[in-house]
């Protein structure tokens, strides 16, 4: 792997990490019913995720560019990493907007 490619893959890991430590911190923010803090973990972990999926992106379209392309695995671990930390934050996006609901459903009954 040539050095500008394992820059990218690096890039695309530590981005992708840095996501789902957002991540995580917004699950338990919504664990404890702080669904503001949980927003903007989010919004930290989308921001976070996005750096990491352009760079993922660029990478494809330099390689597309070449006629042949060295199957690299810590890449793929990168791109395995990046797609499954996109899931994890969709997913919390909408445990924000279940738990919210129910927290106003709560809320209400309880008055």
């Amino acid at each position: 792997m040539d050095e500008q490619k394992l820059q990218t893959t690096m890039e695309i890991i530590i981005n992708a990490g840095d996501a789902r430590v957002k991540c995580k911190q917004a699950l338990d923010a919504i664990a404890v019913s702080d669904f503001v803090l949980a927003k903007e973990n989010l919004k930290e972990a989308q921001e976070k995720i996005t750096v990491a999926h352009r760079a993922q992106t660029d990478a494809i379209q330099k390689e597309s560019a070449e006629e042949t392309a060295d199957y690299s695995i810590l890449f793929a671990h990168a791109q395995d990493t990046l797609m499954t930390i996109n899931s994890e934050i969709i997913l919390a996006k909408q445990m924000i907007k279940i738990f919210e609901n129910y927290d106003k459903r709560i809320t209400a009954l309880e008055k």
